[in-house]
């Protein structure tokens, strides 16, 4: 369950309606300076005093990318909750979490597939598949997509692609599904700590503090039960899948890089491919040595299978390409939402006790999920915004001197006419 970010410029937002540079014929030349009236004229609007036309248009395009990005929450936090709360259904009457991860994971075939019926019908310069697809293969490098790449740059990622889908399956049927889902929170955390040790990026303290937060929410979880050894495994396994995850996300940034969204999709069914190729085996021996197995192919609930899969593939495809209409941090918060829905299944069908540590172990690592969606210059914009708001206080508190203190001048100065008759 990765998540992957494209390399796609997103959808430009309005970021002032005052322009320095008017384009004319292809070239940009300095704007004339204002004339009085338009010199007067407010931000954001024409110098008769009306909105501007492209601030209008900026707006608009705001507020469809604010609808786009609550349509992605609700279909990121319904699908992640929803594969969820259905692994945990199979596994009552099914107890394979291996073979599911590996039945879930061919569905990534059709990544590519998919992606090129949405190029046909939006593309304005339609491609055939084969063209489509070596432009594709660039992504790899200039010789494409050979023998050497695909077990170099594309096995270890399908590896730990099964590892993170098998632990976190794996998981769920040790505690419930409420602790697995904010426990897998946590990736956050791992990989901000990955990618500052590997990939030297930014110190930010803040960060430290989520990761500090996520860690102490990990043993309090831990406590909540007792630190029996069922929940210990289960516990275990799940930090397990959000370290794959986490280690899966800062490799293919340190080996790949960024990845527009048809390499994305390229790369994704590539990893459908590797799982049939290489890991069919596995399921196979553990049905011969009995570990996962069943008497016949019509006790396999089907139904759950192909429904699992299906969410998942939406949650994947919602997730790594939901950038296009949407900001990337809308989306990240259709995953620690699916906590509390989780929360409410759970709470009704399972005998899960909600005591004070739970709580607050819960609270604590949505909070330094919450904490690691700041973006990287978040005390600058700080600072900004509270200079902007005491400015501003100080300019209301002088206009409102300034009328007090123009009243008795007004007085006086209709008397002084009678004065001078």
């Amino acid at each position: 369950m990765k998540k992957h970010s494209a390399r796609v410029a997103p959808l430009s937002a309005c970021n002032s309606p005052v322009l320095t540079l008017t384009k004319v014929e292809g070239e940009e030349r300095p704007r004339d300076p204002p004339g009085p009236a338009e010199a007067q004229a407010p931000v954001g609007t024409d110098p008769g005093g009306r909105p501007s036309p492209r601030c209008w248009r900026c707006s608009q395009a705001q507020l469809k990318k604010i609808f786009w990005g609550v349509a992605v929450v609700l279909c990121v936090c319904s699908s992640w909750a929803g594969a969820t709360q259905l692994a945990k259904l199979t596994f009552r009457k099914f107890d394979a979490p291996f073979t599911l991860t590996w039945f879930a994971t061919n569905w990534n075939f059709l990544f590519f597939p998919l992606y090129y019926a949405g190029h046909v019908c939006k593309s304005a310069e339609k491609q055939s598949v084969k063209q489509r697809y070596r432009e594709c293969c660039r992504f790899f490098g200039d010789n494409g997509l050979t023998l050497k790449v695909f077990f170099t740059k594309a096995a270890p990622f399908g590896v730990l692609w099964t590892l993170t889908n098998y632990l976190y399956l794996h998981a769920i049927k040790k505690i419930n599904t409420t602790d697995v889902s904010v426990l897998f929170c946590c990736n956050k955390a791992f990989v901000f700590l990955l990618s500052w040790i590997v990939l030297r990026d930014r110190f930010m303290g803040v960060r430290i503090v989520a990761a500090i937060l996520a860690i102490a929410g990990i043993v309090m979880m831990t406590y909540a039960d007792g630190f029996h050894s069922r929940s210990v495994i289960g516990i275990a396994l799940v930090v397990g899948s959000a370290s794959m995850s986490a280690l899966y996300k800062v490799l293919f940034k340190l080996l790949l890089g960024s990845a527009k969204f048809g390499e994305a999709a390229l790369f994704l069914s590539i990893l459908g491919v590797f799982n049939v190729l290489f890991i069919t085996c596995i399921p196979v021996i553990l049905y011969f040595t009995k570990v996962e197995y069943w008497s016949s192919f019509d006790d396999i609930p089907w139904g759950n299978f192909c429904g699992f899969s299906v969410l998942l593939l939406t949650f994947n495809i919602v997730l790594n390409f939901g950038i296009a209409v949407t900001y990337p941090t809308l989306m990240s918060l259709g995953i620690v939402l699916s906590v509390p829905v989780n929360a409410v299944v759970d709470r009704y069908t399972s005998k899960i006790v909600f005591n004070g540590v739970r709580v607050v172990a819960m609270v604590i690592i949505g909070l330094g999920f919450l904490l690691l969606l700041l973006p990287e210059e978040w005390d600058v914009w700080l600072i900004k915004l509270l200079t902007r708001l005491k400015v501003r206080k100080k300019e209301e508190a002088a206009e409102g001197g300034a009328d007090l203190g123009s009243g008795p001048q007004n007085k006086s100065g209709r008397a002084r006419p009678s004065f001078a008759r």
